[in-house]
């Protein structure tokens, strides 16, 4: 099993993220899926609410590439620990493009049952990427808020 979770997890990265193929977040993630982490103060529940949340990051950084450092499973659960970069080109979370190239990094715990993601829970450097564009805190928090 851990290893077909690994691997549904290796898709989730390389076709969600890296080829920015949204129809698959419907297959990958169930539809009662839940992704914590991500925006500030709510998770996103169902495909629907996280391909918003896609869409937004795809736009602000159309080259974003994922790529996944570590990764270990046990039973139901994968843990990945990776490095984002990609090129701030689209006027997306609540500014304008700043063409400013951004590198964070970032961990996932992931529950996988009968083929599927049910919960993601994520921490990312979302503090260095705000550095990187520029922001400062508050205008971070703003932006978080817009996606």
């Amino acid at each position: 099993m851990s290893e077909n979770n690994k691997a549904l997890v290796r898709r989730w990265f390389n076709e969600v993220w890296n080829q920015r193929q949204a129809r698959s977040i419907d297959e990958l993630l169930a539809a009662d899926g839940v992704i914590y982490g991500l925006i500030e103060n709510a998770p996103m529940k169902g495909a629907a609410e996280f391909k918003k949340f896609h869409e937004v990051y795809c736009g602000a950084f159309p080259d974003l590439q994922i790529v996944v450092d570590d990764m270990i499973a046990e039973g139901d659960r994968v843990a990945i620990r990776c490095t984002v970069k990609g090129q701030h080109l689209g006027d997306h979370l609540g500014l304008k493009a700043t063409n400013a190239p951004v590198e964070f990094s970032g961990m996932a715990i992931v529950v996988i049952r009968d083929g599927r993601i049910v919960e993601g829970w994520n921490n990312f450097d979302f503090a260095q990427m705000n550095k990187q564009l520029g922001l400062n805190a508050s205008s971070a928090a703003e932006a978080a808020r817009q996606t």
